[in-house]
C-alpha cells in the first residue's frame, strides 16, 4: 500500500467509525465506513474539533459546526494552494490520500524531455491539474459540474498557475472523449478518477461498473503514440486494486505495451503509526 501525507493535512486518529483530521488549522471530525475498530479516543483534539459530520437516517447528513471557523481557508501542497469548504457529502473539496498519484505525476512529466499533453477526467477541483502544470505540461481539466470547474479555477489562481496552458472543459466526460476522438486529438497522459455514480450537465447517467471499461476503451484512441502514464483511481467498494490492473492490462497494456502496476492508497494514522486505505490506484505507464 502507499501512502502520503503533506504539511497541512493529518489523519490525527481513527477510531469507531470517525477519522479526526487536521487541515491546516481547521479540525474536522467525519465519517469512514472503513473504521470499524473501537479503541479509545485519548487525543484530546476529539473534543476541540471545528466541526463534526453527522449521517442522516435516511441518507446524507450534515455538518454541525463546533467551534467559529472560515466558510472557506486554504492549506497548502508543495507550493500549491487548495481552497476548502464544508461540503454537504461530507468532502472538504480535496482528497489528501492522492497526494501519493500526484507526486508520481509530477515526477512523470519532470523527466519527460518535452511539454506533455495530460488530459484529466472527472477532474473534480483540480489537485492533479495544477500538480501536473507545475511539472511543465499542457493539461485539459474536464468536469460535468460547472461548480467544480470554479473551484479548480480559483485553486490555479490562488496557486499562481492561472497563466499556464490550461483548458477548462464543463462536459459529460464520455461525450467530451467522443468528440476529442473524433477531432483526432492526442494525449501522453491520462488521468481518470470517476465516481461510482453521476449525472452529466443534460442529465447523462454515470455508473462506474457498466461504463468504466467502455471509456478505459475510448481514451485508448487519445493515447499517443509516445504516452507515458494512464492512471485509474477508484473509491468504489468491490472495485479492487486487482480488477483495476486486470481491466488496464487488457485495455491500454495490450495496445501500447508498458507496464501496469496497482495498489491500494491510504494515508498514515499519526495517534497509532498505522495506515488506513482509502481508495485504489492502477497506473500503466511506459517503460522509457
Amino acid at each position: 500500500m502507499r501512502f502520503s501525507s503533506f504539511e497541512d493535512y493529518e489523519l490525527i486518529d481513527a477510531s469507531c467509525g470517525e477519522r479526526l483530521e487536521r487541515w491546516g488549522n481547521i479540525i474536522l471530525i467525519r465519517p469512514d465506513p472503513q473504521v470499524i475498530w473501537n479503541t479509545p479516543k485519548r487525543n484530546v483534539l476529539w473534543n476541540q474539533a471545528h466541526a463534526i459530520y453527522h449521517r442522516s437516517n435516511t441518507g446524507g447528513g450534515y455538518w454541525k459546526k463546533l467551534k467559529k471557523m472560515p466558510d472557506v481557508w486554504k492549506i497548502q501542497y508543495d507550493g500549491l494552494i487548495f481552497r476548502l469548504k464544508l461540503m454537504n457529502f461530507k468532502h472538504t473539496g480535496i482528497f489528501p490520500e492522492q497526494a501519493a498519484n500526484w507526486e508520481f505525476i509530477y515526477n512523470k512529466i519532470r523527466k519527460t524531455d518535452r511539454k506533455l499533453n495530460i488530459l484529466n477526467l472527472f477532474a473534480y477541483t483540480g489537485a492533479a491539474t495544477l500538480v501536473a502544470a507545475k511539472a511543465g505540461a499542457k493539461v485539459c481539466h474536464v468536469d460535468a459540474s460547472k461548480g467544480m470547474v470554479s473551484w479548480a479555477k480559483e485553486n490555479a489562481i490562488a496557486s499562481g498557475l492561472h497563466e499556464r496552458p490550461i483548458r477548462w472543459i464543463v462536459d459529460d466526460c464520455i461525450k467530451f472523449v467522443q468528440r476529442e476522438i473524433r477531432r483526432g486529438k492526442k494525449y501522453d497522459g491520462i488521468i481518470m478518477d470517476p465516481p461510482s455514480y453521476g449525472r452529466g450537465p443534460s442529465g447523462e447517467v454515470w455508473r462506474l461498473e457498466e461504463q468504466l471499461f467502455s471509456l478505459v476503451n475510448l481514451c485508448l484512441n487519445l493515447l499517443s503514440d509516445e504516452a507515458k502514464f494512464f492512471i485509474l483511481n477508484s473509491y468504489t467498494t468491490g472495485l479492487s486494486p486487482a480488477v483495476m490492473e486486470y481491466l488496464l492490462g487488457e485495455t491500454i497494456q495490450k495496445n501500447l505495451s508498458g507496464k501496469v502496476k496497482s495498489e491500494e492508497i491510504g494515508l498514515l494514522v499519526k495517534e497509532h503509526n498505522r495506515v488506513l486505505p482509502c481508495g485504489s490506484t492502477a497506473i500503466w505507464q511506459s517503460l522509457d
